[in-house]
């Protein structure tokens, strides 16, 4: 099935109870049972079923099988937001003493997150760009993960995770891959060697911005080795499944980062809808960037845009490779020249939003040095290619004729 198709019919969208097309919403906290046996074999792993909505939901379980089946995984965990998905996919794995290799254009609060794991004895190292030339020097004993985001967000540079994925697994190390900003219609890393994928499934997969939710999505291929990662001991005999064995009864369990059903439910009616909205989300976020790349080329004075795909663009083979032609993303940013013509640009602008969100239906606009990024430094500004003039745009599903009107007219009364 292609992508669409599969997101409608495929084989996690037909196991519903009583025929229905989407999964009924467990809106419980416990489940009872017959007897005090049939809930002990629940409890202790040895037979099928739900005691706890914090531990698992049958509407939570319908979501994390549709994607684990969109990505090609051995399994998935849902958590309460895109930020728990990503703290818990690395502490699973790490503890006092790891390292962590990431890349420097990371989400503003990932950044904030590696900094508050350095209380816990866990250090990360930043590259630039998250490429084999410059991960392989930082590579040490203590290394235990290669992190990085597949589309930097808002630096907007493209992982070859390929290339990545061999290097890390050359060297005994798992590669997460927060695929947030690409989503499964433009890339499956798994498929590319990456051993785990996260996503903030607020964002592209539901679509509507009305559920906080992330989800994590493991391969199955990685191969633990004990001596270099002791927690995954006691899971070893779980085979492929060791390492989803070990979050859902450990640390996600006993955080107490578990998705509502309701969001569960959510996220399942707008994933349905992924392919039509990413289609139009990128050949949106295409002419846009390219209709104001022709205004930079013609006005100067500071403006100018990123977008992958651009022919100009460093990423653009291979983002135009690895994404298929299907576009480069929902992702552009513009940079006017001074944070006062940003913020002057931004409140002229009728169609799109000020907010922090990316993937809703609508454009949304944000100037991330003063907000997502305000606890960074100016260094970790730097790198992560956020400038005081610089706007990121999410593009949404409008006519892309509005959204060109709307932007040009804005950027005529900010750059002469």
């Amino acid at each position: 099935m292609e992508f669409s198709t599969k997101l409608l019919h495929g084989k996690e969208a037909k196991e519903y109870q009583n025929g229905s097309t989407l999964p009924p919403i467990s809106q419980v906290s416990a489940f009872s049972y017959e007897s005090s046996e049939a809930l002990e074999k629940v409890f202790q792993n040895r037979a099928p079923g739900f005691a706890y909505t914090r531990i698992g939901n049958p509407t939570v379980d319908a979501f994390e099988r549709r994607i684990c089946e969109l990505e090609g995984g051995v399994g998935a965990v849902a958590c309460s937001s895109g930020m728990a998905a990503v703290t818990l996919s690395l502490l699973n794995i790490l503890q006092a003493g790891d390292e962590v290799i990431a890349g420097s254009g990371l989400f503003g609060g990932t950044i904030d997150l590696f900094g508050d794991l350095e209380s816990f004895g866990i250090t990360t190292r930043y590259v630039e760009h998250v490429t084999v030339q410059e991960i392989e020097p930082l590579i040490n004993e203590r290394t235990k993960v290669i992190f990085g985001e597949l589309i930097g967000n808002p630096a907007l540079d493209v992982m070859d995770v390929r290339r990545v994925a061999e290097l890390a697994h050359a060297r005994g190390i798992p590669l997460i891959v927060d695929a947030t900003t690409a989503t499964p219609y433009l890339i499956r890393p798994l498929e590319y060697g990456a051993d785990i994928v996260v996503h903030s499934s607020s964002k592209y997969i539901n679509g509507g911005g009305n559920s906080i939710s992330g989800i994590i999505v493991d391969s199955g291929h990685f191969k633990w080795d004990v001596e270099r990662y002791p927690g995954m001991r006691s899971y070893c005999s779980y085979g492929p499944f060791a390492y989803i064995a070990k979050l859902r009864n450990g640390i996600w369990r006993n955080m107490g980062a578990c998705l509502a059903p309701m969001n569960a439910f959510l996220n399942v009616v707008g994933l349905e809808t992924l392919g039509l909205r990413m289609q139009r989300i990128c050949e949106n976020a295409q002419a846009l960037a390219e209709a104001i790349a022709q205004m930079a080329c013609e006005k100067g004075g500071g403006l100018s845009v990123n977008y992958p795909t651009l022919k100009e663009n460093p990423y653009h083979a291979l983002a135009e490779s690895q994404f298929g032609g299907k576009g480069g993303g929902a992702i552009l940013t513009i940079r006017v020249g001074s944070k006062e013509k940003a913020y002057q640009m931004m409140d002229s602008l009728k169609y799109a939003k000020k907010a922090t969100n990316i993937g809703d239906v609508r454009t949304l606009v944000i100037h991330p040095a003063s907000t997502i990024y305000v606890h960074a430094s100016e260094e970790q500004r730097a790198a992560a290619g956020v400038y005081d003039d610089l706007i990121r745009v999410s593009v949404g599903i409008e006519d892309a004729k509005d959204l060109i009107e709307d932007f040009t007219t804005a950027i005529t009364m900010v750059v002469k």
